[in-house]
């Protein structure tokens, strides 16, 4: 992947983990094929990988990547007592 991108990229999310995660979702639905979601939303693919096309159509706003503003963690389940 263009190390560039990536930078430019990570700015634009501030997570490396989100960013990850973003990104190998994107490659897996253009590298599943079958038209629809696995075509690229950008031009001029000819000589990108899947990686660099998802960080082009991430950078050019083709793909949302926005967390909820409030998250609260799930209280963990309350644990029985045996009699």
């Amino acid at each position: 992947m263009n190390v560039e991108l990536q930078k430019k990229a990570l700015e634009k999310v501030g997570n490396p983990h989100t960013l990850i995660n973003i990104i190998s979702r994107r490659v897996r639905q253009l590298n599943a094929g079958s038209g629809g979601i696995s075509r690229p939303f950008v031009t001029d693919t000819q000589t990108l990988g899947a990686g660099d096309i998802a960080l082009r159509e991430l950078l050019e706003d083709k793909i949302g990547w926005e967390l909820p503003q409030d998250i609260t963690p799930a209280a963990p389940p309350k644990k029985r007592r045996r009699h």
